[in-house]
């Protein structure tokens, strides 16, 4: 199975990321790839056997999925590993270095969607938190 990586760089503490990332009602906020879509619904159990779940939808409601999986490691302020409910694997880092702090996801690739469409949109999600974090 093919592994992508997504990074960014942002203006901010870990620990700072680190809230505005795992906080259900910052999800919402920034949790999308582009404006024509939006997450209505986000419960987050941070902890090991924990679950999430993510409710993203096209704003002019023509299609919808659930984005959820179960945790299997947290390491507060510097890691999350996670389960997908497709059994596909994630791993974010979180490397903080004199106020920026680097966010690095590695996850495996579906099988439904071209690898660059699955970077990019992956990547956008990042770029979207990474503008909300530094306007915070």
């Amino acid at each position: 199975m093919e592994r992508i990586t997504v990074k960014t760089k942002i203006q901010a503490s870990a620990k700072m990321v680190w809230d505005l990332w795992t906080g259900p009602e910052h999800i919402v906020k920034w949790n999308t790839a582009s404006d024509d879509w939006h997450t209505t619904k986000a419960d987050n159990d941070l902890r090991v056997g924990g679950k999430f779940r993510s409710r993203m939808e096209a704003k002019d409601g023509s299609f919808g999925f659930d984005f959820s999986g179960t945790y299997i490691s947290v390491e507060p302020y510097k890691s999350i590993a996670y389960t997908m409910d497709d059994g596909r694997k994630a791993e974010v880092d979180f490397k903080e270095n004199i106020g920026e702090t680097e966010i690095v996801t590695v996850f495996d690739a579906e099988s439904q969607n071209p690898i660059e469409m699955q970077s990019n949109g992956w990547q956008a999600i990042l770029d979207n938190f990474k503008k909300y974090v530094e306007n915070f």
